[in-house]
């Protein structure tokens, strides 16, 4: 499902600073010249560890780095993955549909009063999620939606 990623070396240098700061393992470096932030995809499992105890690790490869760390748990299941990513406690739903012209499209359900922080300031979450989408699992496009509330006549 996932096409083979090809990295630079400054990035295999990132990933190597990562694992040796964290003890962690990661999956892949993802730059992002824009948001000045270095995105890190670890394992399953593995985002406590490379956390640290009250985000040390993170504090440090940040000072390290001189830039953001962002963290993302992968997941096979792109679904899965898109939740993680977005914080998996406010999204209610994920579907990955295929449009008539072969694109895979994920439809990501958030609370209406929650979807300001899903997308994030600047819009650098729902950024961060078309990225690694597409990146991963060909998703060309990520839509992040509120069902509007019903409001019942009395």
């Amino acid at each position: 499902m996932t096409q083979s990623i090809k990295l630079t070396t400054d990035q295999m240098r990132m990933m190597s600073l990562f694992q040796n700061v964290t003890g962690a393992t990661a999956r892949d470096c993802v730059e992002d010249e824009k948001q000045d932030r270095v995105i890190f995809v670890v394992n399953t499992g593995k985002m406590g560890l490379a956390i640290g105890k009250g985000g040390m690790h993170i504090k440090s490869l940040q000072n390290i780095v001189k830039r953001n760390v962002e963290l993302v748990e992968f997941d096979e299941d792109p679904a899965k993955f898109l939740s993680n990513l977005l914080n998996s406690k406010l999204v209610s739903e994920v579907k990955i549909n295929t449009r008539a012209d072969g694109t895979k499209q994920a439809i990501v359900m958030v609370d209406p009063r929650k979807k300001g922080i899903v997308v994030g300031r600047e819009g650098r979450n729902a950024e961060k999620a078309r990225m690694l989408a597409k990146r991963y699992f060909d998703i060309t496009s990520v839509l992040i939606n509120s069902p509007e509330r019903q409001t019942l006549e009395m």
